[in-house]
């Protein structure tokens, strides 16, 4: 596993220290932050949830994001995070919260907005699209922020969770991500009338 590109672009991270963990694949991962580039999202806060490694939210750091928060289940694996991010020089600009997603997205921590959240859970986990929910009703992301949900091919996710809007969906091999855009809540009122 490497940076792609960025501030710590070529940069090496540490793997997973178990089987339990299944990073996305560097070419996957292109892929993702091609598009992603597209839609010039990668600034401001970012949220990788199920964080494994880290190297999500590690890249989105390289590549400009102010501040990544993880979440991570795992202390053997949340320590690895931690290493990841002092590998890249990255830790004053990330917070780890070892912790279960569900736990952190009812707990109000939080503290900010988010421009992308990023979803890879473990593979064919039947919970996803619950958690989908939950980060809708959560609302975490700014106005058109995206949320990146990882999954395996044989689950189709809908087109809108709450006020998250499918907008991509891309399967590369035996892995899948598909995105989100946070719908706007900007409503233009009707014109006058004149009397």
């Amino acid at each position: 596993m490497r940076i792609i590109t960025g501030q710590a672009k070529g940069r090496k991270l540490k793997g997973p220290p178990d089987h339990g963990t299944r990073p996305m694949l560097d070419r996957v991962k292109e892929s993702l932050f091609s598009i992603l580039e597209g839609y010039d999202a990668i600034h401001g806060r970012v949220l990788d949830l199920y964080a494994g490694t880290g190297a999500l939210g590690i890249e989105c750091l390289s590549r400009g994001a102010e501040w990544a928060d993880f979440v991570e289940q795992r202390g053997a694996v949340a320590k690895v995070i931690r290493e990841n991010l002092r590998l890249t020089r990255m830790e004053q600009r990330a917070h780890i919260y070892t912790m279960s997603v569900e736990r952190f997205l009812h707990s109000g921590l939080a503290k900010a907005k988010y421009a992308i959240i990023l979803m890879d859970p473990p593979y064919a986990d039947p919970a996803i699209e619950k958690t989908i929910g939950m980060v809708a009703e959560a609302q975490l992301l700014e106005e058109e922020g995206l949320l990146v949900v990882g999954h395996w091919p044989r689950l189709t996710l809908v087109e809108r969770y709450g006020p998250l809007v499918q907008i991509k969906s891309r399967r590369l091999g035996d892995s899948c991500f598909t995105i989100f855009e946070q719908e706007s809540t900007i409503t233009t009122s009707p014109p006058e009338h004149k009397v």
